[in-house]
């Protein structure tokens, strides 16, 4: 039997699928996702799911929008800088971020990565996906614009990669074992908005220090 996703008060059916869905992705991959072992997961009668999502296709976008969900809640909107706040703002709001991902939703990534590879085999799950996470471009594009940069959409693309990758080797790669302390991540951001931006007042100062009243989504 598959084990069963702990359910918040008030947790809509239709996300409680979902859950479920991106636990067993995390746990089995994608041959483990079935919908007879999401009703196992999410404690629900046979036939549930199907209900909720008739087809593959149907379940898969419903992971891919929790995915998204659960992923904006991991930066909560008031710990986003205004974008006159200038870099330093900037700079400990992603490095916040970054550390409490890696450092409380390893689940989460695991399953991300689930749906990104097979986004790449089924072009109507590329649209879903690329869809889901323009919510996290567009506002990183007017971030950078503010901050400065006369290429904003390429200095996005620069620092989503230099995130996912970091995200990736953390949660598959060379350092899956380890997560860099939010100093660290800090000064891995100061750097790269430097080298993008040529911004010479980020100066090293506080350390990020992590909300441990943020619960995990």
């Amino acid at each position: 039997m598959a084990p069963r996703t702990a359910t918040p008060p008030g947790t809509s059916r239709a996300d409680l699928i979902a859950d479920a869905a991106l636990k067993l992705l995390a746990e089995r991959g994608m041959r483990g996702l079935t919908h007879r072992a999401v009703d196992e997961a999410a404690g629900l009668p046979q036939g549930s799911t199907s209900n909720y999502a008739r087809t593959r296709q149907a379940l898969l976008e419903a992971a891919v929008r929790r995915q998204a969900e659960r992923e904006a809640a991991v930066l909560t909107p008031d710990e986003m800088p205004v974008p006159e706040g200038g870099l330093e703002g900037l700079v400990d709001a992603l490095a916040l971020a970054l550390h409490r991902y890696l450092s409380r939703h390893r689940e989460l990534l695991v399953s991300r990565y689930e749906l990104a590879l097979e986004a790449t085999r089924r072009p109507e799950l590329r649209a879903s996906y690329d869809a889901a996470g323009s919510r996290f471009r567009e506002p990183l594009n007017a971030l950078m614009a503010a901050a400065g940069s006369p290429e904003p959409e390429r200095h996005t693309l620069s620092l989503v990669a230099w995130c996912d990758g970091l995200m990736f080797s953390c949660a598959a790669g060379s350092y899956h074992a380890a997560v860099p302390e939010p100093a660290e991540l800090r000064t891995g951001f100061q750097e790269l908005l430097r080298g993008m931006l040529g911004e010479k007042s980020l100066a090293t100062r506080r350390p990020v220090v992590q909300d441990d009243r943020h619960d995990d989504t």
